[in-house]
């Protein structure tokens, strides 16, 4: 596996996305353009994630998807798309379908290796960014959460996540679209 940061698009999503959805992000539409311009500036080193409903919810998820009914659908389901802006550049990069919160794992894992380097933007900040962010901090990887490449289900859960994740430094740091992409532009 080559050096280098690898950059994790959380779940960018209709399910996150469409004004109609009821786990809509209110910022989605900028988190995702600022993940568009991220993108080009890591080419073949980034990851899309995808949210899906497990086939036959279990445990805890059980009740989950009882307040949730609407979210029982197939993965291949357009509710479960990647939207329109992000979806060429996923098709040139890897994937991971997930149906839990946190998407670091071992089919992360195995894209990006054990303690990578990681550079996350996603939605929502409170919820599936924040899940895989500390796990992926525990599990050893220095992870760089973009602020305004993540939508949260608010903007006071966006801001709280956020500052929850602070915490956690220097296994995780925060940054902006603008500041990563001069630091990526700029001789090391």
């Amino acid at each position: 596996m080559s050096a280098g940061p690898w950059l994790v698009a959380v779940d960018f999503q209709r399910v996150f996305g469409d004004p109609s959805s009821e786990w809509r992000a209110p910022r989605y539409a900028a988190a995702a353009a600022n993940a568009v311009h991220l993108a080009g500036a890591f080419g073949e080193r980034v990851v899309f994630t995808r949210f899906v409903a497990p086939q036959r919810p279990t445990g805890a998820w059980v009740p989950y998807y009882e307040q949730f009914p609407w979210a029982l659908q197939r993965a291949d389901s357009p509710l479960y798309e990647l939207t329109d802006e992000v979806a060429p550049h996923a098709a040139r990069a890897a994937s991971v379908t997930a149906s839990t919160f946190g998407k670091w794992g071992p089919d992360l894992r195995a894209v990006v290796g054990d303690q990578p380097e990681l550079v996350v933007a996603g939605v929502a900040t409170d919820c599936c960014v924040i899940s895989t962010v500390l796990a992926a901090a525990d599990a050893g990887a220095s992870v760089t959460v973009v602020a305004d490449a993540c939508a949260g289900s608010s903007d006071d859960n966006h801001a709280k996540a956020l500052d929850v994740m602070a915490l956690y430094a220097p296994l995780v740091s925060l940054t902006t679209t603008a500041d990563l992409l001069a630091t990526l532009a700029s001789p090391r």
